[in-house]
């Protein structure tokens, strides 16, 4: 049984590291599928032909594309992104500088969507039709019809603006100001998690539904349980699966949403980055912040898969039967 949880494992392991190979190919070629070259945006329009060559040989761009992606891949696997065509500087640096920031976000945007959607999910669940899941049901409604980037503007409008409660634009390190730098966050990370509570939301209290109609629930309410101990410990563990599952998921998506907060509330990180050189057609910069993504996207699938049999024995079971 140990062996073939084992197996189990690695089989996880290698489906990662098949992904990843993957996806760092199909990074390269589609950036190298687009149309112009680097060596538009470094020279000047009036530049001439050995100018041209010159630069397209100092940055190794008539070498083959086999050649360029060994390289490129050989210099990531010693977490070397190169240097940017645009500003000379080491890539690494430049994502280590912006990554925290997008990080930041997104990691308090799911923990705030966890913290309102959990209990919201499990209380509409067990009282269905009550005021709490009438008046979620609402505001799951409403967030529906708004696109992220238009709350984020009323949210903007509302309490930076009209309310003058929270700062609306640019970004304070931590180590500055504690305080300025999460009175910062609030919109950005409201405007993310927003979406995903409506999501995660939706999902659990489905779950939990059914798992509150199975047996095991109904007999433990029989014997008189407290009912916080039947939603936490009979109900909720055994319907978290898809809430996990999604997780997984949503953060390498809200990751990929720190581009729209970034850009509505003026914050250094990898979106800004990202953004900015693909207008100057900074490539190597592109890729880098592409691959991390999907490295942090691919991380977080794989953990979620070894994660089901913590979640529920029943799950371990099956996989070493």
């Amino acid at each position: 049984m140990k062996a073939r949880a084992l197996r189990g494992r690695a089989a996880s392991v290698g489906r990662f590291l098949l992904l990843l190979f993957m996806v760092t190919v199909a990074v390269f070629l589609l950036l190298e599928m687009i149309p112009g070259s680097p060596v538009d945006a470094i020279l000047p329009q009036d530049a001439t032909p050995e100018q041209i060559a010159e630069a397209r040989e100092r940055y190794g761009l008539d070498d083959p594309v086999w050649q360029r992606y060994l390289t490129w891949i050989g210099g990531v696997l010693q977490g070397d992104f190169g240097r940017s065509f645009q500003t000379g500087l080491s890539v690494s640096e430049t994502i280590a500088e912006r990554a925290p920031v997008s990080l930041e976000i997104a990691l308090l945007s799911m923990i705030v969507a966890l913290a309102v959607s959990v209990p919201v999910g499990v209380w509409s669940a067990y009282r269905p039709g009550g005021l709490l899941d009438r008046v979620s049901t609402f505001v799951i409604s409403a967030t529906l019809a708004t696109p992220a980037f238009v709350l984020g503007i009323v949210l903007v409008y509302v309490f930076g603006v009209q309310l003058d409660l929270l700062p609306i634009l640019g970004w304070t390190p931590f180590s500055e100001s504690p305080a300025e730098h999460f009175e910062r966050l609030v919109l950005p990370v409201l405007t993310l998690a927003a979406g995903e509570c409506v999501l995660f939301t939706r999902l659990l209290k489905g779950d939990m539904m059914a798992t509150l109609q199975q047996d095991h629930v109904l007999s433990a309410r029989a014997r008189g349980l407290p009912t916080w101990r039947i939603l936490v410990r009979h109900a909720l563990r055994q319907s978290s699966f898809s809430l996990v599952t999604v997780s997984g998921v949503v953060i390498g998506r809200l990751i990929g949403g720190t581009v729209l907060v970034e850009a509505i509330f003026s914050l250094p990180g990898m979106g800004t980055l990202v953004i900015n050189a693909i207008l100057s057609r900074d490539y190597i910069v592109v890729q880098a912040v592409v691959l991390l993504t999907a490295l942090i996207y691919l991380l977080m699938n794989t953990l979620v898969d070894l994660t089901y049999p913590l979640l529920d024995p029943r799950v371990r079971k099956v996989r070493t039967a």
